[in-house]
């Protein structure tokens, strides 16, 4: 695996543009072989942002949201090797005044996003603007490949933090220094999130962007970075920052500004579902109907 994720980083930095317009040929074919077992859970997970869907649409957006994903990958390994020109030249960005209004204030700044379109060229162009950009990342089971995307995205000036029992303590100092923090929303990876309303549907988020943005004070960012039409395309959308301000007890808070956050991440998603890389159970029912088909 770590040899087919080198050689593919490597092609990347080097090929010429051609050969990223024939990803849906070649690369989509591959991704739908090796994430096989992945489709159902994709589907399903496309219905919940679109229920109307027919079976030919299901496939259909299934079939963009595995380009959508090699499309990531590809760009994601391209970063480093391109200027800030470049990077300028790919983006629009709306809604960036919310993020320098917010650093006014300095506390800090957390920047919440769910696993959507190419978000690590947002990053980059954010560190371009003169930002400390910290960014949480899951602990890979392969530690050789987690190692090699920790490099790749400190190549570019991303400031990991692994997702252990240091990561709170990195997150709040990060915060002190009234730097931003990018955190990923909508998967629960730890298994202790708080419960919120999903798509129409109970279950749990990580409660890491709502707890330390009321613990810190620190402005709690929805964000959300889209492939666009065109080459090295893309458009990223800032929406205002979420109501942080304490009301009750810290659980019920959290509770609240987390049901908040999800419900501006859903807006985010649903301008363009088919670029929601979700490959994964996220809901009970998902992991209920697994068992009983079983």
């Amino acid at each position: 695996m770590i040899f087919g994720y080198r050689l593919v980083s490597r092609l990347a930095r080097v090929a010429p543009a051609f050969v990223f317009r024939a990803i849906d040929f070649f690369v989509v074919p591959v991704l739908c072989s090796v994430l096989r077992g992945q489709r159902e859970i994709v589907g399903r997970n496309m219905l919940r942002v679109k229920p109307d869907m027919s079976d030919n649409e299901i496939y259909r957006v299934v079939r963009r949201a595995y380009k959508s994903y090699a499309r990531y990958y590809l760009e994601t390994f391209r970063l480093p090797s391109l200027d800030k020109a470049a990077i300028d030249r790919g983006i629009n960005v709306l809604g960036f005044e919310h993020i320098k209004d917010a650093l006014t204030s300095g506390k800090g700044v957390i920047l919440a996003l769910p696993h959507l379109g190419g978000w690590e060229w947002s990053g980059r162009w954010l560190i371009h603007q003169g930002h400390e950009l910290h960014a949480v990342v899951e602990k890979l089971q392969n530690k050789e490949l987690f190692e090699m995307f920790t490099q790749l995205r400190k190549s570019y000036g991303v400031s990991v933090i692994p997702l252990d029992d240091n990561a709170g303590v990195a997150v709040q100092d990060a915060l002190a220094k009234n730097e931003i923090v990018a955190l990923l929303c909508d998967r629960d990876l730890q298994g202790n999130g708080v419960e919120v309303e999903f798509f129409g549907e109970r279950t749990k988020v990580p409660a890491g962007p709502a707890f330390f943005a009321l613990r810190t004070g620190a402005a709690l960012i929805p964000i959300g970075t889209y492939f666009a039409e065109g080459f090295d395309q893309h458009q990223t959308l800032v929406l205002p920052p979420i109501n942080v301000h304490r009301h009750g007890s810290l659980r019920d808070d959290i509770s609240r500004v987390a049901q908040e956050l999800t419900s501006s991440i859903e807006v985010l998603i649903r301008r363009a579902p088919e670029q929601w890389h979700l490959f994964q159970p996220n809901w009970p029912s998902d992991k209920v109907e697994k068992i009983i088909q079983r």
